[in-house]
């Protein structure tokens, strides 16, 4: 017989009770309390983030801040009375976010890239050249809310010129709502476009 067999311990109704003692509270502590616990002090210290950062406009939820949308006109292209957004390989659907997990060499990707980079320049009026990266990338989830002061920047003078206004009142909208890194060292300067365009529609409606 082996050490590990005759020293083992044998079944016995204390060892069954002890474990499922162990498994009860356990799933008291980590199921119920702690979830609890930090549900708490969520809703108490950062009760808008906590429930979803919902954006409300006339009434209405239109969207978060955490979720990137589309804005695009009746025909369902990009509509160029607003700022647009970045692409998204998952069109902005929470349920398949997620990147399209092509290598940078990627043909397709280089295709795709190299397209997005003539339709953003076309459809903006500016050299390819001044075209920013992230408006021809998708962000990892594929719901990225943010863009770069650049992209929104280069976007300005037709949003501008779309709805009659300066082009200086469009991109004092765009500095008013460039975020910057967070705790100051983490990521880069950025632009939620949401809260930039429902920006845009109160200086139309004012």
């Amino acid at each position: 017989m082996s050490p590990f067999l005759r020293f083992s311990p044998r079944f016995s109704p204390r060892v069954l009770w002890a474990g499922l003692r162990a498994l009860l509270v356990l799933t008291l502590v980590t199921g119920v309390l702690y979830p609890l616990a930090v549900t708490g002090v969520a809703q108490a210290l950062f009760p808008d983030r906590a429930n979803g950062s919902v954006v409300t406009a006339d009434g209405r939820d239109i969207g978060s801040e955490l979720i990137g949308q589309t804005w695009n006109g009746p025909d369902g292209a990009p509509d160029p009375h607003w700022f647009q957004p970045r692409p998204s390989n998952s069109g902005y659907d929470t349920r398949a976010t997620g990147s399209g997990q092509l290598a940078a060499g990627d043909p397709t990707l280089v295709e795709t890239v190299r397209q997005a980079r003539e339709d953003v320049a076309a459809f903006n009026g500016v050299p390819v050249a001044d075209v920013p990266p992230d408006a021809v990338t998708g962000s990892a989830s594929a719901i990225d809310p943010h863009i770069s002061p650049a992209y929104a920047g280069l976007q300005a003078a037709r949003v501008a010129e779309r709805n009659g206004l300066p082009r200086g009142t469009v991109q004092a909208l765009v500095d008013a709502h460039t975020e910057g890194r967070d705790l100051g060292v983490l990521g880069g300067e950025r632009v939620n476009v949401l809260l930039l365009n429902l920006a845009l529609r109160d200086l139309l409606d004012g």
